[in-house]
């Protein structure tokens, strides 16, 4: 019916609670000011009261916009953050910079993985002055909030710890060649060298060799002990680096020279190791930044000139040949063309696009040169969305993330003194060589080492989100991902989700004395302004027939009821026949409305100082994939009900085709406790793109938007189908459970290897060599176990 998307949408002012963000946030509160990941400079200070915000900005920080959809006004910017958030209470971080402080904003050089993050923030939090600091792995950038500008002290405690700080703008990668994989790994190869000359050497003299052999671990060990002692100065003495140095020295102080130096070598492996795992689980990010072109074509009144990508702003007029990318979210001018829009979408097959349709920034021009007019501003195209979603979903780790995260700092720890005692107990109190048991202890110190278990979930969960985005569905980090594993039943809004939400209207009735014309200007004049589907779908007929369409005064949407205005000093009303008092409607009225909606139609009256001067039919068609998505749902085990406010006959229809329960004439609430309800039985998804979806989706277990939705949906979504087929509910949802299959395979994998090592280090079987291997070898196989996580296809 007319009323299902007239909800609340609000307008609000943004509250101290929830400041504006260097990077927009796509998430349930707010929206925020930007730096484009691809190309900020660094350092750069961040105004915390910018007033540019894409996606929902408009929705969630505007002090004059007020939806057509609403007359009631709310206050999403200083919505609790605890409220609709599943990883709020767990996970308090935030990328808002705290008030009264500056955000500067670093590209940083050197990360291997995840707890090299960790120990960079360890490292800045600590320093006078700064009140907040993130580093965010997957675009490998820093932010750090301050209440003056430090960054010389900054930069230094991050080159202590042993990274490194970009001040420019970030350059594209270079391709990778033989010398370049050359360079990298000359560590590695020099150290391999000099064992093999260890080797040769004790072969002729025993004695010789292991001087040899305790040279080349004194070499090796130089940059390591560096290391760990730059973090434990920063703050993390409990690092990787700090284990293997203790383990390397006790093994030189026992006289196993040649074990010594080949724990460091496994350990450099190791290390390369973890380094290529991350390169691939940002190959992702890296090829979105490489999408968008350093240059574009713009067309103006002096002809065609080249200019910079940063330099073009909507309104602009460009020209893209033929294998050229997209600078900038853009609307065809001209004739149609065809693009290649596969890196946002995942739809492997060009799109042909018409004139005045839309298309993301990113997007390759296959056939012909295209002329398109630039419509999003610098930094807020589709490609810095998806980046901007992809560095909000580090803030929200999934639970047994953060718990792993959590026990490894004391996990640690617990190792050393657990080392320690082997070390000690067995020769105190039992008399036993202290030669062998500091050489278990040593041995279970490597076991020990936590990075196995620590990158078990994170890999998982970056090769899960990454591989999502590759299928065109932006889920919004690790705790919504472990979510949606769960998921068993689907709630899922009609028009817009399951429909395409295009209507058209269908059949026209009007009563005595009233004209076709008179009733559909009336309607489209009240109508004019709104893009509700069926408000579009009113308004394209009447100026279809129509040049000339009266205008309309103090127009204003009715809640979860139609939407009124006055045309002429007339009040027009159109409204839901259920809010219509029956005594207006004469009898042959309410049997067309029951026949007309019976069979799936949605009906609309329309009245004039409360008599009505007609009927308006309008018909939507069933998306192509509803059918078959809802089969892969029932597949996976997942059922599946429409909610709608349209009426029950309409629903009743559609519900039946697809095979599927229904409940109908919801008002916003209603489908708020709907899905509450829902809930208590099962884990509840809900889907939908409008406005009046979006508390629902709060109060659901995982909102997922259409990626055609509103931006209020899209802002308070957990996910979003980007490419906008409901086919991809199922495949995030099986995803999303390979990715927690995939999560429960590392942790056995990294506790059942350190659980035998540990058993035959203690009974003198496994030596040290051996477990580094163990401990570098788990760490290669939990990442490799992970990565294939990356080759899932989308359907």
């Amino acid at each position: 019916m007319h009323s299902q998307h007239r909800s609340t949408a609000g307008h609000c002012g943004c509250s101290s609670k929830a400041q504006a963000k260097p990077i927009p946030t796509f998430t349930k509160m707010t929206a925020a000011p930007k730096i484009t990941a691809a190309r900020q400079q660094g350092p750069h200070p961040v105004d915390c009261c910018s007033t540019t915000a894409p996606l929902a900005a408009s929705a969630c920080c505007s002090t004059e916009k007020v939806s057509e959809h609403s007359h009631q006004e709310s206050s999403c910017c200083a919505t609790s953050q605890a409220e609709g958030d599943p990883g709020a209470e767990e996970d308090p971080s935030s990328l808002a910079a705290p008030s009264g402080t500056t955000q500067y904003s670093w590209q940083v050089v050197g990360m291997d993985c995840a707890s090299c993050a960790r120990k960079i923030e360890k490292a800045v939090s600590t320093l006078p002055g700064v009140k907040q600091a993130k580093v965010l792995f997957a675009t490998e950038k820093l932010l750090v909030s301050a209440s003056r500008d430090i960054s010389p002290q900054i930069k230094q405690a991050v080159t202590s710890a042993g990274f490194q700080l970009l001040e420019g703008v970030p350059t594209k990668h270079a391709p990778t060649t033989f010398l370049s994989h050359l360079k990298e790994n000359a560590a590695i190869i020099a150290l391999l060298v000099l064992m093999i000359i260890s080797w040769g050497i004790e072969q002729v003299s025993h004695e010789g060799g292991k001087i040899a052999f305790t040279l080349t671990t004194l070499v090796a060990l130089y940059p390591v002990l560096r290391q760990a002692i730059r973090l434990i100065r920063s703050g993390s003495p409990f690092a990787i680096e700090t284990l293997m140095s203790i383990a390397a020295l006790g093994a030189l102080f026992i006289g196993a020279t040649a074990e010594a130096a080949m724990v460091l070598l496994l350990f450099m492996v190791g290390e390369r190791l973890e380094g290529f795992a991350a390169n691939r689980a940002r190959s992702g990010v890296k090829a979105l930044m490489a999408l968008i072109p350093e240059s574009a074509v713009r067309i103006d009144a002096t002809g065609s000139q080249t200019v910079a990508v940063s330099s073009l702003q909507p309104g602009d007029v460009i020209e893209v040949a033929a294998g050229g990318r997209l600078p900038a979210d853009s609307t065809l001018l001209d004739s149609a063309a065809s693009f290649d829009e596969s890196a946002l979408t995942g739809e492997s097959i060009p799109i042909e696009r018409q004139p005045g349709e839309k298309i993301p920034a990113g997007s390759l021009c296959v056939d012909r040169l295209a002329r398109v007019q630039v419509v999003s501003a610098a930094g807020n195209s589709a490609i810095d969305r998806v980046l901007q979603l992809i560095e909000e979903a580090e803030e929200r780790r999934a639970p047994i993330e953060r718990f792993l995260d959590t026990f490894s700092r004391y996990y640690t720890p617990a190792i050393m003194l657990l080392s320690l005692l082997v070390i000690v107990i067995p020769p105190l109190a039992m008399g036993l060589s202290w030669e062998t048991w500091i050489y278990r202890g040593l041995t279970l110190l490597l076991i020990g080492c936590p990075c196995a278990l620590v990158i078990s979930t994170p890999a998982a969960i970056a090769s899960g989100l990454a591989a999502a985005t590759r299928q065109g569905a932006l889920i919004k980090g690790g705790a919504a991902l472990e979510q949606l594993a769960l998921i068993q039943r689907v709630a899922l809004d009609k028009t817009g989700t399951l429909t395409e939400g295009k209507p058209e209207v269908s059949d026209v009735l009007t009563a005595e004395s009233v004209s076709e014309q008179q009733l559909l200007t009336q309607a489209a004049a009240v109508e004019a302004g709104s893009h509700h589907p069926l408000a579009l779908a009113i308004i394209q007929r009447a100026s279809q027939q129509y040049s000339l369409l009266p205008n309309a005064e103090r127009r204003r949407a009715l809640a979860g009821v139609g939407v009124e205005g006055w045309v002429n000093e007339k009040h027009i009303v159109v409204s839901a026949p259920q809010h219509v008092d029956k005594k207006q409607l004469s009898a042959a009225f309410e049997t067309k409305i029951t026949e007309w909606e019976a069979s799936g139609k949605t009906v609309v009256v329309v009245l004039e100082d409360q008599r009505v001067l007609g009927l308006l039919a309008l018909q939507d068609r069933l998306r192509d994939d509803a059918v078959n998505a809802l089969a892969e749902l029932k597949a996976l085990g997942v059922s599946a009900v429409m909610l709608t406010g349209d009426n029950p006959r309409a629903a009743k229809t559609i519900a039946e085709r697809l095979g599927i329960n229904y409940q109908a004439g919801l008002l916003p609430e209603d489908k708020v406790r709907a899905v509450e309800k829902m809930n208590l039985q099962y884990p509840t998804a809900m889907v939908g793109d409008g406005i009046n979806d979006a508390p629902a989706m709060k109060a659901a277990t995982i909102g997922i938007a259409m990626g055609s939705g509103t931006d209020v949906a899209l802002e308070t979504a957990d996910a979003a189908l980007n490419h906008n087929r409901l086919t991809g509910l199922a495949q995030m949802i099986a995803l999303s459970r390979a990715t927690r299959a995939n999560i429960r395979q590392n942790i056995t994998i990294a506790l059942g290897l350190k659980g035998v090592f540990l058993v035959t280090t203690l009974l003198g079987i496994t030596g040290l060599w051996l477990a580094v291997l163990a401990d570098s070898g788990a760490t290669a196989l939990v990442t490799a176990n992970a990565l294939r996580l990356l080759r899932k296809k989308s359907g």
